[in-house]
């Protein structure tokens, strides 16, 4: 997956992803060993799956996600996460880059 998958780069956060030949998407969260506190960590990728469930129309269809997550990556909520998402997802895939 890290070798084959396209990559896209936000901030603090990348996004990669490769086809699954499925009909649905599949998600997993990679925090970097330096991202510090459990209650923080858990609670990081418990907003980023929650965006997921909600806005899966914002992901690439039929792929196999990864969001791997750096300590820089500053989470106030998930109207954040999900504004980092769109801008990354509107910037590509809408204009036809993907």
């Amino acid at each position: 997956m890290y070798r084959q998958g396209r990559r896209l780069r936000g901030s603090g956060f990348a996004l990669i992803f490769m086809a699954n030949g499925l009909l649905y998407n599949r998600l997993g969260v990679s925090m970097h060993g330096k991202f510090r506190g459990s209650v923080r960590r858990n609670r990081t990728k418990r907003i980023i799956k929650e965006v997921f469930r909600l806005h899966r129309d914002l992901f690439p269809p039929s792929c196999d996600i990864v969001l791997t997550v750096s300590p820089g990556f500053r989470l106030h909520s998930s109207a954040s996460v999900l504004e980092a998402v769109a801008c990354l997802g509107r910037s590509q895939w809408q204009a036809g880059r993907i």
